[in-house]
């Protein structure tokens, strides 16, 4: 049987290799936003070790409404590829992803849904606290590429003379906008990496005039 003393290096060795490889996401297109997310790998054994994320979001929205007004508006994440190995170890799946969208200032939330997407699994979307949050409970297979839903907030304008943005949530390590969990296995051992990612910069996706 292996050491447990082994896991300790294999551990920093792959996630090493996870912060080098990260997501893979195709270069956006001119209608995306591009997206730069600061993430966090936490193995259960060793030092947390940080990356770059790179994405790009698709939103939809009108460039101006009257004040009081309702309108929507929909925010579709460009497709990401999984590593299906990392440094000669093989990436399992990862799982438990979970998008966090803060309500946009100026405006009330007046419903949420979700479209599309190739995540395997059950999706749903719920309002908490200040955020909506989608939540994908499938796994998603090493080497595969998959697209979270799109989602639509439905909005009512606030004052005139404002503006509504749209942006990622997350504001650090503690406080992230996007987390998921990788599952590696080592030997006898399966190796469940949390990770937590938040925008780099505020990036605004989508933009609304109040008249």
């Amino acid at each position: 049987m292996r050491s447990t003393s082994v896991l300790p290096r294999v551990t920093l060795v792959l996630i090493g290799g996870l912060v080098t490889a990260g997501l893979v996401a195709p270069p956006a297109s001119a209608a995306d936003t591009p997206v730069d997310l600061a993430c966090q790998a936490t193995p259960p054994i060793g030092s947390a070790q940080t990356f770059d994320l790179h994405a790009g979001v698709n939103a939809t929205a009108p460039d101006s409404v009257a004040a009081g007004s309702r309108f929507s508006v929909t925010l579709a994440p460009d497709p990401l590829t999984v590593p299906g190995s990392v440094s000669g170890y093989t990436l399992r799946s990862i799982s438990g992803i979970r998008l966090t969208v803060p309500v946009p200032a100026n405006a009330t939330l007046l419903g949420e849904s979700i479209t599309g997407g190739t995540s395997p699994g059950s999706a749903s979307v719920a309002v908490s606290g200040s955020d909506v949050v989608v939540t994908v409970n499938g796994s998603i297979p090493g080497g595969s590429t998959f697209t979270l839903p799109a989602l639509t907030l439905d909005l009512a304008a606030g004052a005139a003379g404002g503006t509504v943005r749209t942006m990622l949530g997350g504001t650090s390590y503690a406080s992230p906008g996007l987390t998921f969990t990788a599952t590696v296995p080592l030997g006898f051992f399966t190796v469940q990496v949390p990770t937590a990612c938040f925008p780099s910069s505020q990036q605004v996706l989508s933009s609304t005039n109040v008249d």
